[in-house]
């Protein structure tokens, strides 16, 4: 008998314990482990692996059409999986995939994968050692040399070329009467993306005859030993500072091709030639402004790396919608601006329509009725025109303003360009009224000078715009009067 209940004993203690290793079995613990959380990719793509480990069965949802998976499931245990990038990202932007990793015990894990965009082969292809012969001045240094500038404009950068916008192709004798004048430096706004790209192709490759073409106008302001500017301008708007996510990848990716083309091509000229990032973006609060500084990085490495007298060339950075107040705003703390890695070779770029009613407006529009004149002793005391009188913006206004930048940037080694400036002409309203209409005259010329003074004596180097003091249709003089209230502002 004790032998009969030792053997049922045995039997129910078995029982038991397969019972409680069944259930065990049933309700395992959840266990799901990935090696890595994110995978990063070059543009040119590849293969790397990335370890599951898990107790139960697994699967992944997905992956894009651009990713292969070794395995999309599994069983318990580690499994090593090879993830795959199909081709070469040429999308024109940073490519993502957010992979769903679960587990049939309910567990979840996320594996990221992102590719890096291919949009454009690089052009700097040349690099060459670093040379300072011509290329010894400070920015602060070079800018003393400067008097005063003239900007070639509605010419290289119009649309549908060089003369679409009603002017005359860009001549030696051109540049010979802008230098006799009394100007000694030369803004070149440029387009290069929008119609100048070798046809056919999406490779932001700059058609070389007008890369040639553009250098031979550089020439030409050397041979007068001239200081140029030369920018990428409008140029179709692509340098969107509004842009959010990847389609930051793709206008960085177009300003570093351009750049790298430009800079190769004109990399034998010495410190006389400037290279200017941008023209006007719309960057006007913070985060635009960080992205708009992004680009101007962008711009600074191109051409940088191409070395050469490039490495010590003078770069100008283009303020925040190339505004005054928003240079002041935005970038007058150091850790807000890009890094040069060549010292004291930077500059701030803004340009300077204010008040617009009286630059800007050549007739009444929904936000501003068109002034006639500026200036304290240059308003009218006719009644019919006293609305017609800048009631903001005048004298005090420009006193304060040009020293705030001078206090923020000049005095820390950071010149000013002013790009653009000027005025609309009023006087033609005033018909039947000649001493308004010269004194709409007057007021012109008082802003042309004293704006080109106080921009001069706050560190600041005033580039006229669409001024009539040059007559580009046969290459003369043609205002003296405003030529010589700009050279009076500028003090020659």
């Amino acid at each position: 008998m004790k032998k009969n209940y030792f053997f049922r004993y045995v039997v129910v203690l078995t029982t038991i314990i397969t019972l409680l290793a069944c259930k065990k079995a049933k309700n395992p613990t959840p266990e799901l482990t990935i090696s890595a959380s994110s995978l990063t990719f070059t543009s040119d793509g590849g293969s790397q692996d990335i370890t599951i480990t898990s107790n139960s069965d697994w699967n992944v949802n997905g992956p894009s059409s651009w990713l292969q998976l070794s395995a999309t499931s599994g069983k318990s245990g580690s499994t090593v999986i090879h993830v795959t990038t199909l081709s070469p990202n040429a999308t024109g932007a940073t490519r993502s995939d957010i992979l769903s990793i679960n587990s049939t015990s309910g567990e979840e894990k996320i594996l990221t994968v992102t590719q890096a965009p291919t949009i454009f082969p690089t052009y700097n292809t040349s690099p060459i050692a670093p040379d300072a012969t011509g290329m010894g001045s400070t920015a602060t240094q070079l800018a003393a040399n400067i008097t005063m500038g003239y900007n070639i404009y509605n010419t290289l950068e119009a649309t549908g070329g060089e003369t679409a916008w009603g002017n005359p192709v860009i001549t030696q004798s051109l540049i010979d009467v802008i230098k006799q004048s009394g100007f000694n430096a030369i803004r070149l706004p440029c387009d290069w993306h929008n119609g100048h790209l070798v046809p056919n192709t999406t490779t932001e490759q700059i058609d070389p005859a007008w890369l040639a073409r553009v250098k031979q106008v550089v020439q030409y302001c050397a041979n007068d030993n001239m200081y140029v500017m030369l920018n990428i301008h409008w140029d179709g708007g692509w340098l969107d500072c509004t842009a959010t996510g990847a389609k930051q990848d793709s206008i960085n990716a177009r300003q570093k091709a351009l750049w790298e083309q430009i800079a190769t091509t004109m990399r034998g000229f010495d410190e006389h030639l400037m290279f200017a990032s941008a023209n006007e973006p719309n960057a006007t609060d913070g985060p635009t402004s960080a992205t708009l500084m992004h680009y101007h990085q962008t711009f600074i490495n191109a051409v940088r790396s191409t070395g050469g007298k490039n490495t010590y060339r003078t770069l100008i950075i283009q303020a925040p919608s190339t505004s005054i107040d928003l240079a002041n705003q935005y970038l007058n703390n150091p850790a807000k601006m890009p890094v040069d890695p060549t010292p004291n070779k930077m500059m701030i770029e803004f340009h300077y329509y204010t008040p617009p009613t009286f630059c800007i407006l050549s007739a009444d529009a929904s936000w501003g009725k068109e002034a006639y004149f500026w200036g304290a002793n240059f308003h009218t005391t006719n009644p019919l025109f006293l609305d017609r009188n800048a009631t903001f913006a005048e004298e005090h206004y420009a006193d304060s303003i040009f020293n705030t930048v001078k206090v923020n940037f000049a005095s820390k080694g950071i010149p000013l360009i002013m790009g653009e400036f000027g005025t609309a002409y009023h006087a033609d309203k005033l018909k039947g009224y000649p001493a308004d209409s010269l004194l709409s005259v007057n007021s012109v010329m008082h802003f042309l000078g004293y704006i080109t003074k106080k921009a001069k004596a706050n560190g600041t180097l005033p580039f006229v715009w669409a001024t009539d003091a040059i007559n580009r249709q046969n290459n003369t003089i043609g205002n003296q009067r405003t030529l010589d209230s700009l050279k009076k502002g500028a003090g020659l």
